[in-house]
């Protein structure tokens, strides 16, 4: 007797059991990967709107005289690049940017040494990193009218140094030297704290069990920082290093509110600002900007080569 029960193909139904799912439409798909550019779009927008086309625009006002204000632009080609590195008072602000890389130095060195310390047991170490933070908190202008007292004629350094008997009639901020150096010193004191976090959080990443191990085999501190500690935080050392290379050259807010400027402080954006705003010369501060901008990226890439971000397992 013939079975009447139609029997299903191995086309129909897979050696699995499982039914083969239909292909997605073309449409759906095609929404599929439109959807990420829909989120971006507006992030990106803004992101051209506010800094590539800025920062075109800026590129092509050095290449004019263009004095802000004038609907007229001028082409100089590169005169306003040669002016820049040819006028003694505009390549002066090389050498100070050199007092705040010396800073950004110290900085970083005085950040990691107590990022390090304070990782370990150490009595009241959280009152201390509280401490080490608080400048952080404080906006930059109170911290530049604070210290502008501080530094002046008979004020609180001249005070404390009259107690040891140093004589109080130094001007801090009078020569360029000391001026510098005082300024400088404000910077460290200032940006300290934020290093001493990120060195602090990238040293508490590393595994206990890895300081445990080592302690056993007779590592002491010096060998827990030396092998496991600073190969540990390479990747935020680096950033460190990116962002207070950057920072050192673009210093503005303390010597600003603090000189104006003047006694030979006068930083890259302090010199930008006055040629732009000062004495109308767009064309020539936009170069300036350029020129900072290109030194910023440049020291970057040398600073990635010599230091590639290589990934660092522990464990």
């Amino acid at each position: 007797m013939t079975d009447t029960t139609e029997k299903a193909t191995p086309e129909a139904v897979p050696a699995t059991g499982a039914a083969v799912p239909a292909p997605a439409p073309r449409r759906a798909r095609a929404w599929r990967l439109l959807t990420p550019w829909l989120f971006l779009l507006a992030p990106l927008a803004l992101l051209v709107t506010f800094t590539y086309a800025p920062i075109a625009n800026m590129v092509a006002y050095s290449f004019t005289d263009w004095d802000g204000v004038s609907p007229g632009l001028h082409y100089t080609g590169g005169e306003n690049y040669a002016e820049i590195f040819t006028r003694e008072d505009l390549f002066q602000v090389f050498f100070v940017s050199g007092y705040y890389l010396a800073a950004s130095a110290v900085q970083i060195a005085v950040a990691l040494y107590f990022a390090t310390v304070l990782s370990f047991s150490v009595r009241f170490r959280n009152f201390f990193k509280g401490v080490l933070f608080f400048p952080s908190l404080i906006n930059s202008v109170a911290i530049a009218f604070v210290f502008l007292y501080f530094f002046q004629d008979g004020g609180t350094l001249d005070t404390v140094l009259g107690l040891f008997g140093h004589p109080t009639d130094h001007a801090w901020l009078g020569t360029p030297v000391s001026a510098n150096v005082s300024l400088a010193s404000v910077s460290v004191w200032r940006h300290l704290g934020m290093n001493f976090v990120l060195f602090l959080g990238a040293i508490q990443s590393v595994p206990g069990e890895v300081y445990e191990a080592a302690e056993l085999d007779g590592a002491n501190r010096w060998h827990q920082f030396r092998h496991i500690i600073a190969p540990g935080i390479k990747p935020v050392l680096t950033l460190t290093v990116i962002l207070s290379v950057s920072g050192s050259l673009s210093a503005f807010e303390i010597p600003y509110i603090m000189t104006g400027g003047a006694t030979g402080t006068e930083t890259f954006v302090i010199q930008t600002v006055k040629l732009a705003f000062q004495f109308n010369k767009t064309g020539l501060a936009s170069a300036a900007a350029v020129v900072l901008l290109l030194i910023i990226l440049a020291v970057t890439w040398v600073q990635r080569r010599l230091v590639p971000d290589d990934r660092v397992d522990l464990v």
